[in-house]
Parts: structure tokens; sequence; C-alpha cells
């Protein structure tokens, strides 16, 4: 018995198709065809870039959006290109500043409230709440800077993308969830990934280590009490320590009381080294897929094992980082995805490759592994 015959494709379809092997034959050779692959809609062509796809693919992306696609590639075992057409255009929509600008307002709010309320004189009326300008001033200035610095990026390399979202938190240490800006479409290749994933953080700890330093140097040293907070050390925030007081703090029963300035720097420090775990959607995941590829998710489950065992040993010192076992949640649930660029063939150049490595580094400066604990002795 013979096999029931494919439904007749479109004669458009077919059009199209040529069309689009024909617009692309200087740049991309195509050896074969496949149509409604990997997906419906889908075109896979497979073949050999004529030009190194880093120098080209910006212009075989703009030929394919002339026949409604994008381009995507990836290798083939027998040491092919996959160029796979997506049937879908992403473009760069009027942004909607409106509802940016409100919650930008209401973390404004948010962090007066909190800088207010921090220190030896709690807020109690609300017509004080100006007195946590320095704190509201100091830690958007770092939030923006990092959020801009994403932005910027992504506009630089056509990525469509939003304005920054801030997230009011007044009941909270910080006075806010942070912020964030969304990709409306994927990046060309690692080395903008690599820029708008790098881009971030880098920016935040310009303004971030300043922050700290003067709001160190303002502050005071005072007897450490068992029972309050300690913010938590890292290494970065050790050394900023150090250079201003000289001393390792906290010891011999002493430790700085932070100002508002100097608490919004170790904030600062604090979100930047969360950032930059290499797992995922965050900026350290986007900058290790931009440097090690698909191996890069091999480091969830070492990010994980970690976690798990700061909060075991912190646990059995009676002082339990819970903040990770929250981590360690989200993780799990959505820290497999990365961020793939359409073109995933070209390495990074030598200069990003270095500074990938350095961003990477700055994770274990900025981490904090037992954040907010209550000092027992």
């Amino acid at each position: 018995m013979l096999d029931p015959s494919p439904p007749a494709l479109e004669p458009q379809l077919y059009e199209r198709v040529d069309a689009l092997r024909r617009d692309v034959a200087d740049l991309f050779a195509v050896s074969d065809t496949t149509l409604d692959f990997p997906a419906k809609d889908h075109i896979r062509f497979r073949g050999q870039f004529l030009r190194d796809p880093v120098d080209c693919f910006d212009e075989l992306r703009r030929r394919f959006e002339r026949h409604g696609y994008t381009p995507m590639t990836d290798h083939e075992a027998d040491g092919r290109v996959a160029l796979v057409a997506l049937p879908v255009v992403f473009a760069q929509h009027r942004p909607r500043w409106i509802i940016n600008l409100i919650l930008l307002l209401l973390t404004v709010a948010s962090t007066l409230y909190v800088g207010a309320s921090y220190g030896l004189e709690p807020m109690t009326q609300l017509s004080d709440i100006w007195r946590g300008w320095p704190f509201a001033l100091s830690i958007l200035l770092i939030l923006g800077a990092h959020e801009m610095g994403h932005y910027f990026a992504a506009r630089r390399h056509n990525v469509p993308v939003t304005l920054p979202f801030f997230l009011p938190m007044p009941w909270s240490y910080f006075g806010t969830l942070g912020a964030f800006i969304q990709l409306r479409g994927p990046v060309s290749n690692r080395r903008a990934l690599f820029d708008v994933g790098a881009a971030g953080p880098l920016a935040g700890l310009v303004f971030a280590v300043p922050v700290l330093l003067y709001g160190l140097a303002t502050s005071d040293l005072v007897t450490s009490v068992p029972g309050t907070t300690f913010e938590g050390n890292s290494l970065l925030y050790l050394l900023a320590k150090l250079a201003v007081f000289q001393r390792v703090l906290p010891g011999n029963g002493v430790d700085v009381l932070l100002n508002q300035v100097a608490w919004a720097g170790w904030v600062g420090l604090f979100v930047t080294g969360l950032n930059l775990l290499p797992v995922g959607q965050l900026d350290g995941g986007h900058v290790a897929y931009a440097l090690f590829g698909e191996r890069s998710r091999r480091f969830l489950w070492p990010v994980i094992f970690g976690l798990a065992l700061i909060v075991l040993l912190s646990w059995l010192q009676g002082a339990p980082a819970l903040t990770w076992g929250l981590w360690i949640f989200l993780l799990l649930t959505f820290g497999r995805v990365h961020a793939r660029p359409l073109e995933d063939i070209t390495p990074l150049d030598p200069r990003r490759r270095a500074l990938a490595l350095f961003t990477l580094a700055l994770f274990f400066l900025c981490f904090v592994p037992l954040p907010l604990v209550a000092v027992v002795r």
C-alpha cells in the first residue's frame, strides 16, 4: 500500500522561499531546504556562509525581514550551518513611558520612606519622608545606571527594548525590589548578548563603589550588639571598609554603623552580586552564555549546590541565610532558560572575552554569602 500523498503546498510559499534564497545568495550558499521545520511555518536552509557571519549577519537579517522572517543559525553535525527562517519580525515599538514614570515615582516615594525610617531617628509623620533623600537618591542612581546600561547597549545593537521598570517595595530593607528592562526581541550574536548583559552591572558599579566609599567615610564606628542585624560582607565590601577604616570589620566587638548613603552602596553591591549569578536570564547568565555557549548550562547545578551548602552551614551556626532558600527555588523554576542569540556561531572577540572573564570574576567580589543575618556574639 502506498503512503498517502502529502498535502499540496501553496504556490505562493514556494515563490517566497525561492525569492528568499535568491535574495541571500551572495551571503549564504544553500545546499538544501526543509519547509515547516523545526516547527510549522519555519523554513530551514542548510549550507555555508560565504562571508564571516559577524560581518554579514545584520545585512542577512535585513534581507530576511523584507520577506517577513527573522534568521537564526546553528551548527549541524556534518559541519554545515542550519539557517532557520522564523516567521516573525521583531521591531522597536514606541515606548509607553507612562507606566514607567508611575512606577519610578512610586519607587522614589518608597525609597524615601525607607531612608527616612532608617537609623536612630525613625519617621514619626509623613512630612518627615524628605529625610530619606540621601538613600533614595543614592540607590536610584545606582539602579538607574544599571538599567540604563542595559538599555543603551540594547539600542546600540538594534534590539527592541523597553524603558526601565522600577519596582517599589516600602516594607523592605531596600525600599524597592529593583528594576528591569524587557527585551522585546532576540539579540543578533554573542557579542551583542555580552554587551547587553555586562553593561548593566558594570555601569551600576561605576556609581555603587564611589557611593559606598563616601558613605563609609561619613559613617561612625560603634560597638557590635548581639541580636542586631549584620548586613554581611562581600570581598569588595570588606576591602572598602579596610580602605576607609584601615581595619577588618566587624572585629573586636566593633563595626561600622552605616548611614543612608553607605547602606545604598551596600545594597548596590548586593544587587550586583545577585545579578551576576551565571545562570538563566540573569546578567551573569547572559555573560556566561556569550562566553561559553551551551556549556554555560552546566553552571546551574553547581550554583544550586553552593547556595544549598551556604543555607545548611548558616543554619548549623544558628543564623540561617534564608534568602538563598528562596533563590534556590527561583533558579530551579526559571534558571534553566538562557537568552540565545540569533547568530550563535561567532565567538567573542579577545577584548570581550577578557572583559567577560572580568565580569564573571566580579560575582565573587560582590557576592554576600550571609546577607542580613543576626549577630550572635
